[in-house]
């Protein structure tokens, strides 16, 4: 029978003056928690709109998220594939 596993993503975004930062926090039942980061800084000329902000931090931070858990991916593969030892 096949195993279902869910894997939860929080987002948490802060603002501050034209400054928006996202933490995005991969949480695993195999692993410990592991965390991306973005920000976005708006452009003082542009009109001021929150939620292009957040759009951008977050897809950063997530971007962020998907790089560490490649690396980490990428050193199990190292550390624990090829033959078996007898």
């Amino acid at each position: 029978m096949m195993e279902a596993k869910q894997w939860t993503v929080q987002i948490y975004i802060s603002e501050e003056g034209d400054e928006t930062h996202a933490r995005a926090v991969l949480a695993t039942r195999d692993t410990s928690r592991l965390m991306g980061r973005g920000v976005a800084r708006r452009n003082p000329i542009d009109r001021p709109i929150p939620e292009i902000g957040d759009e951008l931090a977050a897809s950063r931070a997530l971007e962020d998220l998907a790089i560490r858990l490649h690396d980490v991916a990428s050193d199990d593969i190292v550390q624990l594939t090829g033959p078996v030892q007898a």
